[in-house]
């Protein structure tokens, strides 16, 4: 499956705006949700071919939101990358086990970040 729209979950504005400019440069359409409720509402309106999710958010951590989403039988088949600057080994392997697909840490390296999602697509 070609990558093409990829959906940001991040509380930080400053990396919002970081990552959806690097996205876009790449040629990836891009859209972003602050919180767990704004990322529900996003999925519903569109289904992204990938998600670049924060950990550290306001309500619902990023953890919590990627296990709802993979629950979501709608949305299983969405790759998930935790894009977070929890850098613990410990947390990675928890983020795998509630469903990403990958893991990287803040700051994001650009090359990185787009060798891992032509990775997934």
């Amino acid at each position: 499956m070609a990558i093409h729209t990829v959906l940001i979950v991040d509380d930080s504005k400053t990396e919002i705006l970081y990552l959806t400019e690097l996205l876009q440069k790449a040629g990836y359409v891009v859209r972003s949700a602050e919180n767990a409720d704004d990322a529900f509402k996003r999925l519903a309106e569109q289904k992204p071919d990938l998600i670049l999710m924060d950990v550290v958010m306001p309500g619902q951590n990023g953890f919590q939101l990627t296990r709802s989403i993979n629950r979501t039988p709608e949305y299983t088949d969405v790759p998930i990358i935790m894009c977070t600057s929890k850098n613990l080994e410990t947390d990675r392997v928890w983020g795998m086990r509630q469903g990403a697909k990958d893991y990287i840490t803040k700051p994001v390296d650009p090359a990185e970040l787009l060798g891992k999602i032509k990775a997934l697509g």
